[in-house]
């Protein structure tokens, strides 16, 4: 599984990186940002409950 930000719709929240910490995190920008190329298999249900709990619905999965 592969995740984008997409930068003009994220806020900075921080949601999906205190839900999936190894997957995202607020960048120097203060937007979010993938840390990994791709999720590993235990990490796939943090990172589509992030996914779900984006208030802008900024992280889409590929």
């Amino acid at each position: 599984m592969k995740v984008k930000v997409n930068k003009e719709s994220c806020i900075g929240c921080g949601a999906c990186a205190a839900i999936c910490e190894d997957v995202f995190e607020i960048g120097d920008d203060g937007l979010s940002q993938v840390k990994v190329e791709t999720v590993s298999d235990d990490k796939v249900d943090s990172a589509r409950e992030a996914i779900e709990s984006c208030p802008t619905a900024a992280i889409s999965e590929e």
